[in-house]
């Protein structure tokens, strides 16, 4: 079983940053591409910035020069580092990867966090 736990999630005023973090565990044997989506309500999920194993990373228009993807490889764990937050950036945000596991099968499989809110306001 591979678990993907999100936190970091909050209340920001305009302006303010906030950094999220995903953890990855279970019997993980590799883990390739890792991202993170979000999804305002009434809008569809969509990816605001990702990173191969290679170390390139893809951002969304919208979030470039404000958002910064990391992530350690050692402990399994995805960063997003948010600044310059503005109300549309209110979504939940999730955590994606792509990851093969101990004895399963040879390919890396799509794995989701549960979500954390993240929230603009003053």
């Amino acid at each position: 079983q591979v678990q993907l736990v999100e936190s970091g999630g909050g209340l920001v005023q305009p302006g303010g940053s906030l950094r999220l973090s995903c953890a990855a565990s279970g019997s993980i044997f590799s883990i390739n591409a890792m991202g993170w989506y979000r999804q305002a309500p009434g809008k569809q999920r969509e990816l605001v910035a990702a990173t191969r194993s290679g170390g390139s990373t893809d951002y969304a228009d919208s979030v470039k020069g404000r958002f910064t993807i990391s992530r350690d490889n050692a402990k399994n764990t995805l960063y997003l580092q948010m600044s310059s937050l503005n109300a549309e950036d209110t979504a939940v945000y999730y955590c994606n990867a792509k990851i093969r596991t101990i004895r399963g099968p040879l390919i890396h499989s799509d794995y989701w966090g549960q979500g954390t809110q993240v929230t603009v306001s003053s």
